[in-house]
């Protein structure tokens, strides 16, 4: 018995080792598969949520573009209002100043603007919207801001900065008004932008060229940086008071292993792992950020990864039945990661459907805009008909007391030729049928200034004869103004100056000037209005109708060419806003300038056609005879 145990022993101490090693294997063989388990799941679930954070960007972006462009074309239309110009001109009222103070801050209550105000060219605020309050921008001096050199300079200007009142951040568009006569500010704050990106549960903010955080749903990383600044350039930046007294600390962003996974955390503060995605703000230099936390999402599919991957390596050895349970159960596990992946995916689908949506959205309004923008040159052509058919009624009356007088004389020849005929004298009954003719001519003549001046307005602008134009007005008018006795005086320019524009358009507007300057000198008895022929440089000719009349209040001289504003008591107020529309359309400017005593005198500017412009009218003016 004793020498039969002893190979008994001796096989067992045998296996000892293989039995070690086949355990040591089945141990590696399970932390191997656990950890290449761990890995895919780990790289699956952060492919999901790279996936979402990319649609969620796009949504972010859009959000903050759509916030930017409702204010971005309120400064150009302020720069462009008349009231706003005057009241950077040397010499503004009070009045004037107190209207537009009270326009603006309507403006700014009906757009959600935080602040609209207007700089005079030398940096002083000289209207606001909040003006009257306890924080008033007027009076005070913005030249060292840089949005109001870049308007001034270039004509628009913007930039990101911490208000020096209001002490609130926010971007500031500005706007030159006219020749550099001053600026007007809009500001834009992104409160609801950020409580938007607050609510997603994801820090986002967005940084300028220079890697300074600017809007930001985390209000201790607002004016941090993403890299060091340097000393030349937080000199400018104090310069220009952009951030207050902000140190422009660098953010708790560190770099890991793999690109776009940042670790967040300062100090004795835990640290968190997000997905950082980047994505540009369309028309600035601006980058928005995301950070999306991996939270317990990927621990979570790494720890399930793990458990299935030992589990599965553990029971690979036990028999049939274990195996057929351990893939029950791994295929249960299985459809539960796809209906996570489902899930997502259907989120992911549903995001980037709201984005199409916006998208459309967005089309639609610009279509809108567009549709509105052709309604509003329709309308203004239209009221431009108007208004040369209610001059056109005005003088019709005097036209008919022209006309009826070449018909008597038409008359009395027409009597006299037969007296003639009957008596054989032939040569005079000939002189008179040519005097029939000529006076057949001056009606002709008459009627077509009429129907022409009637013609409904056309966008063309072509050399056309000054002379030309200047006889067809003072013929529509001459019996007017020998009906109320008022001498009318007129240079005669040179036959060869031609100038650009609508020749029937540009009649209506000196027939109604000079309307306008005989109604004002009617009943007077120095009564007088001159045409007069000038030049404005090598460019422009000016042609001013003056009058001797009772002259325009100063009170009304900044509104006379305002729609619907008149001083007569049938005037419909149209007649001043049509003309100048009409002369702008032509490529100049009319205007009202200063005269020496009393009297009004408005100046129409027009460009002067060149030779080449010259001659292609001519041959138009040919083809249009040959047409006629």
């Amino acid at each position: 018995m004793i020498g039969a145990s002893e190979p008994g022993r001796g096989r067992a101490a045998r296996l000892l080792p293989v039995r070690g090693l086949v355990l040591l294997a089945c141990v590696g063989a399970v932390i191997g598969a656990a950890w290449l388990a761990g890995r895919m799941a780990e790289r699956w679930a952060l492919a999901d949520l790279r996936r979402g954070a990319r649609s969620a960007i796009g949504l972010q972006v859009g959000l903050l573009r759509a916030e930017m462009q409702k204010q971005a074309s309120l400064p150009l239309a302020l720069a462009a209002d008349p009231e706003v110009a005057a009241a950077v001109a040397p010499g503004a009222g009070r009045d004037l100043l107190d209207r537009v103070d009270r326009r603006l801050s309507e403006v700014a209550a009906a757009t959600g603007a935080a602040v609209i105000y207007v700089i005079g060219a030398d940096g002083v605020t000289v209207a606001a919207s909040n003006a009257g309050g306890a924080r008033s921008f007027v009076g005070r001096d913005y030249a060292f801001r840089p949005y109001f050199r870049q308007a001034l300079a270039g004509g628009a200007g913007s930039q990101f900065a911490l208000g020096t009142v209001s002490g609130r951040p926010g971007l500031y568009l500005a706007r030159r008004i006219g020749a550099a006569a001053g600026v007007v500010v809009v500001k834009v704050e992104f409160d609801a932008v950020e409580a938007a990106w607050r609510a997603a549960q994801e820090v986002t903010f967005v940084t300028d060229a220079r890697g300074i955080v600017l809007v930001t749903s985390e209000p201790g990383w607002r004016f941090g940086s993403l890299g060091p600044i340097d000393a030349a350039e937080r000199a400018r930046i104090e310069a220009g008071q952009e951030f207050g007294a902000a140190p422009l600390a660098r953010l708790p962003l560190h770099a890991t292993d793999r690109a776009d996974l940042v670790r967040v955390g300062r100090g004795a503060l835990p640290a968190w792992t997000a997905v950082a995605t980047t994505a540009p703000v369309p028309g600035t230099d601006w980058q928005l950020h995301a950070l999306t936390p991996l939270g317990t999402a990927v621990e979570r599919e790494r720890l399930q990864a793990w458990i299935i991957a030992a589990l599965a390596t553990a029971l690979a050895g036990v028999g049939a039945a274990a195996a057929v349970d351990r893939g029950r159960r791994t295929r249960a596990r299985l459809a539960e990661a796809a209906a996570r992946r489902a899930e997502l995916e259907s989120r992911v689908a549903e995001r980037t459907r709201a984005l199409r949506e916006a998208n459309g959205q967005l089309r639609a309004e610009m279509e809108e805009r567009q549709r509105a923008e052709a309604e509003r040159e329709r309308l203004g052509r239209e009221l431009a008909q108007a208004g040369r058919l209610a001059a056109l009624g005005q003088f019709a009356a005097s036209m008919a007391h022209e006309i009826n007088q070449p018909l008597a004389a038409i008359r009395s020849y027409a009597d006299n030729t037969a007296i003639l005929v009957r008596r054989g004298r032939s040569a005079d009954a000939a002189e008179n049928a040519a005097a029939i003719g000529r006076l057949t001519d001056r009606i002709a003549g008459l009627t077509r200034q009429l129907k022409g001046f009637a013609r409904r307005a056309s966008p063309r602008r072509e050399p056309v004869p000054l002379g030309a134009v200047l006889d067809n007005a003072l013929e529509l008018v001459r019996a007017r103004a020998a009906a109320l006795g008022v001498p009318l005086e007129a240079d005669a320019p040179d036959p060869d100056l031609r100038v650009l524009g609508d020749g029937p358009r540009l009649e209506q507007v000196l027939v109604n000037l000079l309307q306008n300057a005989l109604d004002a000198v009617a009943g007077r008895p120095d009564a007088r209005v001159r045409l007069r022929i000038g030049s404005e440089g090598a460019e422009r000719v000016a042609v001013e109708v003056a009058d001797t009349g009772p002259g325009i209040p100063a009170a009304e001289r900044g509104q006379v060419f305002d729609a619907f504003f008149t001083s007569k008591d049938d005037g419909l107020g149209l007649g001043l806003a049509i003309a100048r529309g009409i002369v702008e359309d032509c490529g100049g400017n009319l205007t009202l300038v200063d005269a020496p005593g009393d009297g009004a005198v408005f100046r129409m500017a027009l460009l002067r056609a060149a030779a080449s412009d010259r001659a292609a009218g001519a041959r138009a003016g040919t083809r249009a005879g040959a047409v006629q």
